[in-house]
């Protein structure tokens, strides 16, 4: 079948600031496997990261690799063996496939899993392309009412539930999040939707704390370069201390307002990836038995997401603020790079996206 496809053509990142859009082979789907004909991709802002540094600790680019990890497309070819999808069937797109054998995938941690596959981390091959294989059962289907795009975004949101149940999001909880960027905004999102009372964010951005406040925060605020600072205005905005941190920035005065900022027997838990070492206030937390929780990824979280989106709990569409064709992927890149953007869109196919 693969001979009477269109070319295929892939964005491909050579080295630092070298990204082309260039043909690329087109793999048979091998046993287990699905052959995808890609419809939407978001940029992650990972795959800026590769761009602009060439690495993302020990992850370094050493060979050309395709970017793109946030996609959803049509099944156009299955392999031996799949039981679960059929030609023509439209998915989203779970982007890291697992060895399946090792303790933590048999106890259901599959993000911790050594030896998993993730696209567009190096030196595996990402999405962005006219084409791609898959693992089948990492991939879910749409329902008819649900978007490519929407689909693209069950990516991020993932990220957002998992935060969400490692840190314990329930009925009546109050969340501070800081960071008010993509993953910020999903798990304010999800944390809405899982239960949370009320959820405040931070930020260095007005803007992006305008649009999180207009999109369902409960409260914003500006941060202040004094950790402590911040951590008072939050506790006197809410009138009292969120019991849940959930850090999306990566910046070690964020890290710093969540130990200060959280009640004594809650819970922060770390998403945003900075610098390996940070300056933190660990006695304040022990003392006050601030339980510290990291998180990787996600895992058993795509069905999950995707409900959300498919009942209408959470609304991804207005966080796509830029939309380009795949023969503009370079642009869309730069877009991303500029922090003019929430998400950013590719589309890679030619079916209707939105």
């Amino acid at each position: 079948m693969t001979s009477t496809l269109d070319e295929n053509i892939a964005l491909v990142l050579h080295k630092i600031d070298d990204l082309r859009l260039e043909p690329f082979p087109v793999s048979e789907p091998k046993d287990g496997e699905v052959l995808i004909e890609m419809q939407s991709v978001g940029i992650c802002g990972s795959d800026v990261h590769y761009w602009k540094w060439g690495a993302i600790g020990d992850f370094i680019v050493r060979a050309p690799m395709v970017l793109g990890h946030e996609s959803s497309g049509k099944v156009i070819k299955v392999g031996p063996n799949v039981k679960n999808l059929k030609e023509g069937d439209r998915v989203t797109i779970e982007p890291g496939v697992p060895c399946r054998r090792c303790d933590f995938c048999k106890t259901g941690r599959y993000n911790l899993c050594p030896d998993v596959v993730f696209l567009a981390t190096p030196p595996v091959h990402g999405s962005i392309a006219r084409y791609h294989t898959h693992a089948a059962d990492f991939c879910f289907k749409l329902p008819d009412h649900v978007s490519y795009e929407e689909g693209a975004f069950c990516e991020p949101l993932s990220v957002g539930v998992h935060a969400c149940r490692r840190a314990g999001v329930t009925i009546g909880s109050k969340v501070l999040i800081t960071g008010a960027g993509p993953i910020g905004l999903v798990s304010m999102l999800a944390a809405k939707a899982m239960g949370a009372d009320t959820v405040i964010m931070t930020d260095i951005s007005q803007s992006r704390l305008d649009f999180a406040k207009k999109i369902g925060a409960s409260h914003v605020i500006l941060a202040d370069k004094d950790a402590q600072k911040t951590a008072q205005i939050v506790i006197e905005t809410l009138g009292c201390m969120p019991n849940i941190s959930i850090e999306c920035s990566g910046a070690e005065s964020s890290i710093q307002t969540t130990f200060y900022g959280t009640i004594s027997g809650g819970v922060v838990v770390l998403v945003g990836l900075g610098r390996p070492l940070a300056s933190l206030p660990i006695v304040n937390a022990a003392v006050r038995e601030i339980d510290i929780r990291g998180v990787f990824r996600y895992a058993n979280c795509y069905p999950a997401a995707l409900s959300l989106i498919a009942s209408g709990r959470i609304d991804v569409k207005p966080l796509i603020t830029h939309r380009f064709k795949i023969n503009e992927s370079v642009q869309a890149f730069e877009m991303a790079e500029s922090g003019q953007a929430i998400k950013v869109m590719i589309q890679c196919g030619n079916e209707v996206q939105h």
